[in-house]
């Protein structure tokens, strides 16, 4: 809706050549314009990521916590319960700075090049290097359903059932000992490396 009302109230056809979003009444009230799209669609959209994630961490502990609780101080299940609770905090973290940095990497320079255009720095929409950092940004559109399908376990192992692998068969010795003998073996193992 937001670039629906700034397209026409902002486009007009000059000399039979189109000037979209940057035809307006005067400098400040493109200046204004630029700033604000600055704030409200990169500074706010990577201050919802942060404390999104944060909540979810927050909620994350507060769980950890009450599983602990009821768990017997010292047990091997209290123990795997806390490893676990540990393993997903610490992927949520992980998942929530590679969002937010790539995130950042990549509309950074779509948002900055718009607010120059706004702040009248000689650069146009119609450029290469405007369709330039544009492809860049929608490469976060299109990457981001990957970065969390590689988060997620069940996603990361189909993914990988999927990639095709050259399997090596090694040889593995192995020789055991007893009290009256000892038996060497062989057999094959085989690998995929990727």
């Amino acid at each position: 809706m937001y670039n629906i009302l700034t397209a026409f109230m902002t486009s007009a056809v000059i000399d039979g050549v189109c000037h979209g979003f940057v035809v307006f009444e005067n400098s400040t009230d493109k200046m204004v314009h630029g700033v604000s799209y600055f704030l409200s669609f990169y500074v706010c959209s990577l201050f919802t990521f942060i404390l999104c994630y944060w909540r979810i961490l927050v909620a994350i502990r507060r769980q950890a916590r009450v599983v602990t609780s009821h768990g017997t101080v010292g047990t091997a299940q209290a123990a795997a319960a806390q490893a676990k609770e540990n393993q997903i905090q610490s992927n949520v973290i992980k998942t929530m700075i590679l969002v937010c940095a790539f995130f950042d990497i990549t509309w950074l320079p779509e948002n900055v090049y718009y607010l120059l255009v706004s702040l009248d720095a000689e650069l146009t929409l119609r450029e290469s290097s405007y369709y330039a950092v544009i492809f860049i940004s929608f490469l976060y559109i299109c990457m981001n359903p990957f970065i969390y399908a590689a988060k997620f376990d069940p996603v990361k192992l189909t993914l990988m059932r999927l990639i095709p692998c050259k399997k090596h068969e090694q040889p593995v010795h192995s020789i055991e000992i007893t009290p009256t003998r000892s038996v060497a073996t062989t057999r094959t193992v085989q690998n995929c490396n990727l």
